[in-house]
């Protein structure tokens, strides 16, 4: 399995209900690219987060189903969508369990 992390970090002009329709778009992944396992997002409430406001975790069978995912139309949507809404930054963070 692998594990494939990723946190956001967005411009002062990005407003609440975009993040929230931010992690609202990275749940339905799961649903619609194969190989997943699982998938978690959520909004960053910790005061340690250098900025960065949303995360993103998604298990993966195998590295084979993580490289199927990046071009995949549903994740270059929400890719579209992140960079769309102000996105300034992200961490990406992949490692074999």
């Amino acid at each position: 399995m692998v594990e494939h992390m990723v946190i956001f970090k967005f411009g002062p002009e990005t407003t609440e209900e975009q993040i929230s329709e931010c992690v609202r778009r990275a749940r339905t992944l799961r649903d619609d690219i194969k190989g997943i396992i699982d998938l978690a997002a959520g909004s960053n409430f910790s005061d340690r987060s250098q900025g960065f406001q949303v995360g993103l975790t998604v298990r993966f069978e195998d590295k084979r189903a993580l490289s199927n995912y990046t071009p995949h139309p549903k994740h270059q949507e929400f890719v579209a969508f992140t960079m769309e809404i102000g996105r300034k930054d992200i961490i990406v963070v992949d490692f074999e369990l």
